[in-house]
């Protein structure tokens, strides 16, 4: 099952978990004019097929006292720095994303911390892979 075999009450069942994953099949197939017993079928072949990957949780990070929000373009030092800091990366819990890029840097990342001393810790923990650059985030738009 790829992109051109779906169709458009797939996308729409799509787009109702993405809203909210917690509804039922029959709540989504009142929206969709299907049976929840159809929903249920098309969401297996979704999940069978890797589109669903999987079901998530969206916390309000602020509340958990994680008010240090933070974006870190990494500079490694050395071309066999990758995979250790890779490790550490996996090993930190405040970093909730990292990305390798092309283009300025090698990773970014989007870290959450509770204070800034916490921030400073990471950082420091870091120059032993390479150089940083630190960007704080203000205000989330979207």
């Amino acid at each position: 099952m790829n992109h051109s075999t779906l169709d458009d009450v797939d996308f729409r069942i799509l787009q109702h978990l993405q809203k909210d994953a917690t509804l039922s099949h029959k709540e989504i197939g009142q929206l969709v004019h299907l049976t929840g017993q159809a929903v249920g079928a098309r969401v297996r072949k979704l999940q069978e097929n890797g589109i669903i990957e999987g079901y998530t949780l969206r916390v309000n990070p602020e509340k958990l006292g994680q008010v240090v929000h933070a974006f870190i373009t990494m500079f490694l030092k050395s071309p066999t720095a990758h995979q250790k800091f890779q490790t550490f990366v996996l090993q930190h819990d405040s970093i909730i994303e990292l990305h390798r890029v092309s283009g300025e840097g090698c990773y970014w990342m989007r870290v959450r911390m509770g204070t800034s001393s916490e921030l400073n810790t990471l950082l420091d923990e870091l120059l032993h892979y390479g150089n940083y650059k630190l960007s704080l985030s203000i205000s989330q738009v979207k």
